[in-house]
């Protein structure tokens, strides 16, 4: 792993920008194949912003014509553990009812958030959901649940970049990286 030093702290770079462009390409082709060109694309912010921007225009050059909502869910309040209980920050607008929905995140950690998102599309009575995230930590699960459409395996480490952050520093770096000091 290469490292930098970005807001004085030394950070190890996980995923380049490149390899991340790259697999958001791959994602966007199999998003495709599977759920068809018209979708409703609902990112879980904050974490997954940057990840949905470029997900949502490779999307648009395989063809797709998605639309987009967000919906705002919190686990972690402050801290850098998931505190068990998921709360909904700001909500969608766009009606769910029969529609194509990919739920777009930035980690599968614990699953908290990502079951509760589709549950909420699911019970408003979605025609499909699906999940794609761009990283996958496997063992940190607290909860049943497996993306649909998966960036790249993760190790267990907390990750900062690529619009993920720790105590709001470091979402704007254009790779995944690890804050080592």
């Amino acid at each position: 792993m290469s490292k930098l030093v970005a807001h004085g702290a030394q950070i190890s770079v996980m995923f380049t920008a490149e390899e991340i462009a790259a697999r958001v390409r791959e994602l966007a082709k199999e998003i495709v194949a599977v759920m068809g060109k018209e979708l409703l694309v609902i990112p879980i912010l904050k974490g997954s912003f940057i990840f949905a921007a470029d997900l949502l225009r490779a999307l648009h050059e395989e063809g797709a014509e998605p639309d987009m909502d967000f919906i705002s869910l919190s686990s972690y309040g402050k801290g850098t553990q998931s505190l068990g209980e998921v709360k909904i920050i700001r909500d969608t607008e766009a009606a769910i009812e029969g529609r194509d929905v990919l739920i777009v995140d930035d980690i599968l950690e614990s699953g908290r958030t990502l079951a509760f998102a589709k549950d909420l599309m699911t019970a408003r009575r979605a025609h499909s959901v699906k999940t794609c995230v761009l990283l996958d930590k496997p063992g940190k699960l607290a909860v049943h649940m497996k993306a649909d459409f998966t960036g790249f395996k993760c190790a267990d480490r907390f990750v900062v970049g690529y619009g993920m952050d720790v105590a709001h520093a470091y979402r704007q770096l254009p790779f995944v990286g690890v804050v080592e000091g």
